[in-house]
């Protein structure tokens, strides 16, 4: 894997996370404005848009760069629209980064022909 692939993928793990975090907090405070005078939707809406934007530009980068399957790129995106989506997408990155790490030292020290 080369570094600009790493870093892509990298971004889209580092943005999942508070992307989800983002979503959750904006559903909290749309039930609150519902059921009390608090009333920070269109704080959290621009925060999450944003982080959304972010994550969905990432998305397509990493998808460009990996050359992912169809199935691959879209589970990604749909975890971006599920409300705690975000957290499994970043699992799911971390353990693909582990993985190419050590088949990465395993080529390096001649363990694999891969």
């Amino acid at each position: 894997m080369d570094i600009k692939t790493a870093t892509a993928l990298r971004r889209l793990r580092l943005v999942s996370a508070p992307e989800a975090v983002s979503f959750l907090v904006l559903l909290l405070c749309s039930v609150l404005k519902r059921t009390t005078d608090f009333n920070a939707v269109p704080v959290m809406g621009a925060v999450h848009g944003v982080l959304f934007v972010l994550y969905v530009l990432f998305w397509a980068d990493a998808w460009n760069r990996t050359k992912w399957p169809l199935g691959t790129a879209a589970l990604y995106f749909v975890l971006s629209v599920l409300p705690t989506g975000g957290f499994f997408a970043e699992r799911k990155l971390r353990r693909e980064a582990e993985d190419a790490v050590i088949a990465a030292r395993a080529r390096r020290e001649g363990a694999v022909n891969a």
